[in-house]
């Protein structure tokens, strides 16, 4: 999900309780902190030789050792969140991930899966995010769009 569109889904609700669920349905723990506001930019080489770049929004969460008794309110998300955008470049075009980690989630950067309304409660889902490889993913598209690759030797075929 896109992190305008994210924030958008939030701004929906903004007194509910903000909690975030795992494919399980376990979720993270009340009292949960937004600790940090990430705009990541990413440049990469890929097994293919070619070189990527991509920007992504990580918001990191923890809870604490004393946490307390209540779930993050949106608006209390928002807020940081407003706060943060004026400090560094949040560009809302990016993938949104959140960071966390406990005895309920393997630690990670999950991606967020979609957002839900429900009476006073703004649920988060989130998924792990997966590897790929970029010149397989390449190779199957080009194929898909240009039928002289089939035949992978062809001349024409330019991966």
């Amino acid at each position: 999900m896109k992190t305008g569109e994210f924030i958008s889904e939030l701004c929906r609700a903004p007194s509910n309780q903000l909690i975030f669920v795992n494919l399980y349905g376990r979720t993270v723990h009340r009292g949960y902190h937004l600790t940090e506001l990430k705009a990541v930019s990413l440049h990469t080489v890929d097994c293919g030789g070619q070189t990527n770049q991509w920007q992504e929004t990580i918001a990191q969460l923890w809870v604490p050792s004393d946490p307390d008794r209540d779930y993050m309110t949106v608006g209390k998300f928002l807020k940081i969140f407003n706060k943060v955008s004026g400090m560094i470049p949040l560009n809302l075009d990016t993938e949104i991930r959140i960071e966390y980690g406990d005895d309920n989630f393997f630690p990670s950067t999950y991606r967020v899966q979609g957002v839900a309304q429900e009476q006073g409660v703004t649920r988060v889902s989130l998924v792990p995010s997966e590897t790929t490889c970029k010149a397989r993913d390449r190779r199957i598209a080009l194929l898909k769009t240009d039928p002289c690759c089939a035949n992978a030797t062809a001349p024409c075929c330019s991966t």
